[in-house]
């Protein structure tokens, strides 16, 4: 540390966030995009459009009995019932069940069959409505942001953990190293380079530094059962379900008796915890419905409370008493549970949730601003060089590469998968999984392309295919559904979602769409600056004569 604390640092600071920068994007982006998951799947399920427009009539111990007698009809012998109650952010009835795995099954084959698994009603008939594409949707970008993709689980945890904690890293580093954080927050030189960017790199970064410290803090400890195993091993050693059992509660959810019994009416249930919460419960959850143990699980909208642990009132399923309810958390539950829910921001209201977007938004630009500082800075080392007709180094054109691929070429991605869900055909087999793959298959091109040719000209051509393939949603939406603009807009509460799904991607595309002229506005002022400085060469060699 013989160059002082601040350098030391900055070094830190500097490699601890370029080493893993490309990876912190995608989980920011996609991380930013999960806060609207609700949203992004019902809007890659137009078939429910319809259904939505109109305002709820039926209450909800209505729709809770006619989920229930769908269920019945549908899935007798299911280990798991789930209801949805109609909410703000989910318009309509969602009922799911889980069926006994069969033998040999794999992971991915049982995440497969629950996709089937469920029927959604409609809140003002409480009959089905038409059977929705196969797809993801918003939860494939939520999973994305912790468990990536193509990989077991596990190891997408581990690979996105690690990438926290080197932000965390890179946050207090980065705090250390400014000595005038909050001047440097309000400062701001267009057109200068290296000190532009370096600007640019500050503002976004403070703007919204208690969020990044936050999410990222939080984002490690939501998986920390991974991260520091030994207290668990150490304690319960491979009973990992006992552990979780006593920690949560409720884990284990028992054994089926194989006796049939009939299962209570649950709207007797719904109006006592509703009269003891003073609030509608949010789920119903069944377990081993039409058994002598059955229990029905009736839960708590989180409200405004930070916790992700929502209360819940247990019934037995055949008589219908009341058998518990949550009892008050430890301490260190309830504080596990409140850093949880800070991550999830489940309490947000939707002034909130927005905030939440936005610093998502700024937490993706700071990582872009700080992947092109380095690349910015490094190059000018090479400015000589340049200049005598050689090359910048391999490490210069192996980062500019890179951040073509994931800044300009993830808003591409992420427009595929949106292309994709409209575009394939509905009863297509593995549905889900191909737009997933055109994820992929478009960000994949695009990272090749920039590794080919990583200039400004491949910058402006992948800015200007991620705006138009944005901002043509909307226009893509008029041709492929019956609920696009100039319906969602002005039609019923249920489809604010969709109309707000396709203001944000137009604004996006038009943000990126004005970043690629800038680009090209710079190139030509260049260009115009090189002649005239050839054309006063000229003259004033010619003025002796």
């Amino acid at each position: 540390m013989k160059d002082g604390l601040r350098q030391s640092m900055a070094w830190v600071h500097t490699w601890a966030g370029l080493l893993v920068c490309w990876l912190l994007l995608l989980v920011f982006m996609a991380g930013t995009a999960a806060y609207y998951r609700h949203e992004i799947t019902f809007w890659m399920k137009p078939e429910l459009h319809a259904a939505a427009a109109a305002p709820a009539t039926l209450s909800p111990a209505q729709s809770a009995q006619l989920a229930v007698r769908t269920l019945q009809e549908r899935a007798p012998g299911a280990t798991r019932w789930t209801i949805d109650l109609p909410d703000e952010r989910n318009p309509l009835i969602q009922a799911a069940w889980q069926n006994p795995p069969k033998k040999d099954m794999s992971r991915a084959e049982r995440r497969n069959a629950l996709r089937d698994q469920n029927v959604t009603l409609d809140p003002t008939t409480g009959l089905p409505t038409a059977k929705p594409r196969d797809t993801r949707g918003g939860d494939f970008l939520y999973r994305l942001h912790f468990d990536l993709h193509y990989m077991p689980a596990i190891w997408g945890r581990w690979i996105v953990g690690i990438g926290a904690m080197f932000m965390l890293v890179a946050i207090i580093s980065g705090v250390i190293t400014h000595k005038r954080i909050f001047k440097d927050f309000f400062t701001f030189r267009p057109k200068k380079g290296q000190r532009s960017w370096l600007d640019a790199h500050n503002a976004t970064a403070v703007l919204a530094l208690p969020f990044h410290l936050m999410i990222t803090y939080t984002g490690i400890v939501t998986l920390m059962f991974i991260y520091m195993p030994a207290p668990t091993k150490a304690l319960y050693g491979d009973e990992q379900n006992t552990m979780f059992s006593d920690v949560f509660g409720n884990f284990e959810r028992g054994k089926p008796a194989d006796i049939a019994a009939p299962l209570a009416d649950i709207g007797p249930m719904l109006q006592q915890a509703e009269r003891a919460w003073g609030v509608t419960p949010s789920r119903v959850a069944i377990s081993h419905p039409n058994d002598a143990v059955a229990r029905v699980e009736l839960y708590r909208p989180s409200g405004q409370q930070l916790s992700n642990l929502e209360p819940a009132m247990t019934f037995d399923g055949v008589s219908g008493a009341l058998v518990s309810a949550t009892p008050p958390l430890s301490t260190a539950l309830a504080t596990r549970a409140a850093i949880y829910g800070m991550h999830l921001a489940h309490f947000a209201d939707p002034l909130l949730r927005a905030l939440f977007f936005v610093c998502g938004l700024a937490g993706s630009a700071m990582v872009a601003t700080g992947a092109l500082l380095w690349g910015v800075r490094e190059r000018q080392s090479y400015a000589k060089i340049v200049a005598n007709g050689g090359r910048v180094g391999f490490g210069v054109r192996l980062v500019d590469a890179l951040n073509i691929g994931a800044i300009a070429g993830l808003p591409i991605a992420f427009a595929a998968f949106f292309w994709a869900n409209r575009l394939l055909p509905v009863d297509m087999a593995q549905r889900a999984s191909a737009e997933a793959n055109w994820f992929f298959i478009a960000w994949g091109a695009a990272a090749l392309l920039a590794q080919i040719r990583p200039t400004r000209a491949m910058w402006r051509f992948q800015l200007t295919v991620g705006a138009v393939l944005l901002a043509g949603i909307p226009v893509l939406n008029v041709f492929t559904t019956n609920s696009h603009l100039g319906v969602s807009l002005f039609g019923g509460p249920g489809l604010r979602p969709v109309a707000a799904f396709d203001i944000v991607v137009l604004v996006l595309g038009a943000l990126l769409g004005w970043a690629a002229w800038w680009l090209g506005h710079k190139a030509k002022q260049k260009a115009a600056k090189k002649q005239t400085a050839a054309d006063a060469g000229s003259t004033s060699t010619m003025e002796p004569v």
